[in-house]
C-alpha cells in the first residue's frame, strides 16, 4: 500500500506540485493512516529518547515529522473545500476524529512535553538564532495551550471534547453547503429576472441546466446574507423570495439545519475554555491573538458598531426615499443603493462590466500590480497537472528570473465548492526542507456560459486583489521553519497583507491598465474611472453595520461560559432568539440590515479558523488603511516600497512578532484615525 500511495514520498514534479493527475479518492483515506501511523512512529523515537533534551534532537526534530500526513492534508482539504463529493465527504467525516485524536496524542504526550520544556526552559543561556528562539517559544507556547499541563483525567475529557468538536464542524461545514445549492431560487419565467444583464441571464440559464433544468433558470446564492441578485431585479416579490432563501439557510428544518450543530459546537468549546482554565472561548483565543484580550475586542466593537448604526440609519432613510417608500425591506436594500449610486454618481455597475473581463484583470491588474511593486513575473502553465479542469497554472519568477513558486487560480463557482474565497497552500515553503511555495486563489466567480467572456463586478475585482494579497504572503515566505511559513500567523493579523492589496485595483496606473473593453480594447473612459473611484465610500454604513453585526455575533456566542450556554430543546428557536438577544445588547439591531453571515450559514467561526475571530477583518483593517497611507505618503506603486513591505513583513511569515514586523516596515505603531476616515466612522464619532 505504501508503495502506491502517491502521498508518502515528495512529489517529482516541478516545485514538488502533487501529483493531481494521478491522485484518486481512494488514496486520501489510506494517505492519512499511513501518514498518521509514520508521524507517530516518528514521535515516539524523540519521546523516548534517552540522550538529554536539545533544540535539535527535540524542536527541529518534531518539525521534521509527519512529511506524509502534510503532503496528504494540503492536497485533501484543499479538495473538499474547492471540488467535494460524496466520497470526500465521507473522508472528511471519517478522519477529522482520527486527525484530532492524532493532534492530542503528541501534544498531551507528558514526555514530550517535558523535553520541549526543557529546551524552552534553557533558552537564556543558548546560542540559538532569533528565528529558532522564537520556535522554541512558540513550540512550548502550543503545548500548554493544547492541554499538556492538565490532569491525566482532565486530558482525557480534552481528548473527547476535541475528537467530537472536530466532527461537528466537519457536520456544519457540509451542511452549509447542501443548504446553500439546496436553496438556490428557481425561476420559471425570464420576464421575472428583469433588471438583470444578458450576461447574467445566460449564467443562470447555464446554472439551471447543470442540475437539469433547463428551460429554467437558477439563481443561486451568495455565501453571504445578501445575494448579488438583489442589487438589479425589479421584481420585488423576487427579491423577497431570493432574500428568505438565503437567510434561513441552516436553520429551516430541513435535512442540513446546522441549529442543533452549532448549539452543540457552542457548548463544547465552552467547556473546553473551563478545562483549560479560561471563562470562554473567546478568551481562549484571543489572548494568542495581536488583541492579547476579549475585553479589548468586545470595547473596540462597541464604540464601532455605534457609530456604524448611527450612519445606517440615515442611509435606510435615503434608501426607502429613493424607492417611495416609509420604511424598508431587508431584500431591498441593494437595488435602492445601485439607484442612489446612479443617482449620486452617474455610475452603472453594468456598464462598468465590460470593462472588467477577468482575464485582463488577473494579467493587467492583479499581476502587474506585483510585477510593479515586487518586480514579479508569470508564465501559465499548461503541463502541469490540476484538480479541476477550471484551475489554472502559473509559475512565478522574481526579478532576477529566479523561481519563485507555482500559483494556482481556481475562480469559478460550483455546486462541489464551499462559497467565499480563500487561499489554501498545497507545498509550504521552507527552507529547512529546501521547499518553494506551491498557492491557491479560490473564487466564486459564476461562469459564463461556453465562449464568452467573463465580466466582473467591481466587487469581484477586489475580491480577485484580495485574494493575491494572501498569495503574496505565501509566495514570499522565506523562513526556515515550516511552523512559520507565509500566512502562519496570528488570526488577526492575517488578513492584513490581503486588505493591503485590494489598495492597487483602484490604483489609477494598474486601473487604467486593467480596465478595459472585452471586444474592442478600449481603456474605461476616464469619466467612469473617476465615477468609480469617487463611489468607493459609498454605502459604508452598510458595509460596516453588516459586518459587525457578524463580528458581534461571533463574539456573543463564544463569550458565553458554559454555564451561560443555551439549552438545545428547541433549536432552531434557540439560535433565532440568541441571535435576536445579542444584536440587541450590542445595539445593532437594524431591521434593515441583517449580519454579513447568521449563525446557522457562519461557516467561518463554527467550520473554519475564525472562532472568536471574525473580528480579525477590521483589526487588521487598522493595520491595512494605515498602511495604504504609508505607501501614498512614499510615491506608492514603486519598487523601493514593494521591496521594503515584502522583506520586512510578508517574508517573514510567523517567524517573528507580528506587530514587531509591522513596526519595523512602517518605523512606528499603528494608527486608527485611517480606518476612521475610511470607514466614515470620524465624523459619526
Amino acid at each position: 500500500m505504501t508503495d502506491e500511495n502517491p502521498f508518502t514520498a515528495p512529489s517529482t514534479l516541478p516545485y514538488q506540485l502533487p501529483p493531481l493527475a494521478d491522485i484518486t479518492d481512494a488514496d486520501y483515506l489510506p494517505g492519512f493512516e499511513i501518514g498518521m501511523a509514520e508521524q507517530r512512529t516518528e514521535v515516539e523515537a524523540i519521546a523516548a529518547a534517552t540522550e538529554p533534551p536539545t533544540f535539535d534532537n527535540t524542536v527541529v526534530a518534531l518539525e521534521r515529522t509527519g512529511g506524509t500526513l502534510r503532503r496528504v492534508a494540503k492536497v485533501f482539504f484543499n479538495k473538499a473545500a474547492a471540488d467535494t463529493n460524496e466520497r470526500v465527504r465521507e473522508v472528511q467525516s471519517r478522519v477529522a476524529p482520527l486527525l484530532s485524536a492524532h493532534r492530542d496524542a503528541i501534544t498531551l504526550d507528558e514526555r514530550l512535553f517535558a523535553r520541549v520544556a526543557a529546551v524552552y526552559d534553557a533558552l537564556d543561556d543558548s546560542d540559538l538564532d532569533d528565528e529558532s528562539r522564537w520556535l522554541t517559544r512558540r513550540y512550548h507556547l502550543d503545548f500548554v495551550r493544547a492541554g499538556a499541563k492538565l490532569s491525566a483525567t482532565d486530558k482525557e475529557r480534552l481528548r473527547a471534547l476535541n475528537e467530537e468538536l472536530s466532527s461537528l464542524e466537519t457536520l456544519f461545514a457540509q451542511n452549509q453547503l447542501a443548504a446553500t445549492n439546496a436553496a438556490a431560487v428557481i425561476v420559471d419565467d425570464a420576464e421575472r429576472l428583469d433588471g438583470l444583464s444578458q450576461g447574467s441571464i445566460e449564467t443562470a440559464a447555464s446554472a439551471a441546466a447543470d442540475r437539469g433544468l433547463s428551460g429554467k433558470y437558477l439563481l443561486t446564492l451568495n455565501n453571504h446574507t445578501v445575494p448579488s441578485q438583489l442589487e438589479s431585479l425589479t421584481d420585488a416579490e423576487l427579491r423577497r423570495e431570493l432574500y428568505q432563501a438565503s437567510i434561513a439557510r441552516g436553520n429551516d428544518g430541513a435535512a442540513h439545519d446546522n441549529s442543533a450543530t452549532l448549539l452543540r459546537i457552542v457548548r463544547l468549546r465552552a467547556e473546553r475554555a473551563r478545562l483549560l482554565g479560561y471563562d470562554n472561548h473567546a478568551a481562549y483565543i484571543i489572548e494568542d491573538q495581536t488583541a492579547d484580550s476579549a475585553t479589548v475586542v468586545a470595547e473596540r466593537l462597541a464604540k464601532l458598531a455605534a457609530a456604524a448604526v448611527a450612519n445606517v440609519r440615515v442611509e435606510a432613510a435615503e434608501r426607502a426615499e429613493v424607492l417611495g417608500q416609509d420604511s424598508l425591506e431587508p431584500q431591498d436594500w441593494a437595488l435602492a443603493t445601485e439607484q442612489l449610486r446612479a443617482k449620486h454618481y452617474d455610475l452603472d455597475g453594468e456598464a462598468m462590466r465590460p470593462y472588467l473581463e477577468l482575464d485582463s484583470v488577473l494579467t493587467n491588474g492583479v499581476f502587474h500590480a506585483a510585477n510593479q511593486l515586487y518586480g514579479i513575473t508569470f508564465t501559465e502553465r499548461f503541463d502541469l497537472p490540476v484538480y479541476h479542469p477550471d484551475v489554472r497554472v502559473f509559475e512565478v519568477f522574481d526579478a532576477d528570473s529566479t523561481p519563485l513558486g507555482l500559483f494556482l487560480a481556481d475562480f469559478y463557482s460550483r455546486d462541489s465548492k464551499n462559497g467565499g474565497a480563500w487561499m489554501n497552500c498545497l507545498v509550504d515553503q521552507s527552507r529547512l526542507f529546501d521547499q518553494r511555495p506551491v498557492v491557491v486563489n479560490n473564487l466564486n466567480i459564476p461562469k459564463p456560459p461556453p465562449g464568452t467572456k467573463t465580466l466582473l463586478t467591481f466587487t469581484e475585482v477586489t475580491t480577485m486583489f484580495h485574494e493575491f494579497g494572501h498569495a503574496l504572503h505565501g509566495l514570499f515566505s522565506d523562513v526556515h521553519y515550516p511552523r512559520f511559513t507565509g500566512t502562519t500567523v496570528p488570526r488577526d493579523f492575517v488578513e492584513y497583507p490581503s486588505q493591503v492589496n485590494e489598495m492597487w485595483s483602484l490604483w489609477p496606473r494598474v486601473l487604467a491598465n486593467y480596465a478595459r473593453h472585452h471586444e474592442t480594447g478600449e481603456v474605461m473612459p476616464d469619466k467612469l474611472r473617476e465615477k468609480l473611484v469617487a463611489s468607493q465610500g459609498f454605502n459604508e454604513g452598510f458595509k460596516t453595520t453588516e459586518y459587525l453585526a457578524a463580528a458581534l455575533l461571533d463574539q456573543a456566542w463564544h463569550r458565553l461560559s458554559l454555564d451561560e450556554v443555551p439549552d438545545d430543546a428547541d433549536p432552531r428557536a434557540t439560535v433565532e432568539r440568541f441571535e435576536a438577544e445579542a444584536l440587541a445588547a450590542a445595539g445593532i439591531n437594524v431591521p434593515e440590515v441583517r449580519p454579513r453571515y447568521r449563525s446557522t450559514y457562519f461557516g467561518h467561526i463554527f467550520a473554519g479558523g475564525y472562532s472568536a475571530g471574525y473580528y480579525s477583518y477590521i483589526w487588521s483593517e487598522i493595520l491595512d488603511a494605515d498602511t495604504v497611507e504609508w505607501f501614498k505618503d512614499n510615491g506608492g506603486l514603486e519598487r523601493d516600497n514593494g521591496d521594503r513591505f515584502r522583506q520586512r513583513l510578508l517574508a517573514k511569515g510567523g517567524s517573528v512578532d507580528p506587530m514587531a514586523a509591522f513596526r519595523d516596515f512602517a518605523g512606528r505603531d499603528p494608527r486608527i484615525e485611517p480606518l476612521l476616515t475610511r470607514r466614515g466612522l470620524d465624523a459619526a464619532n
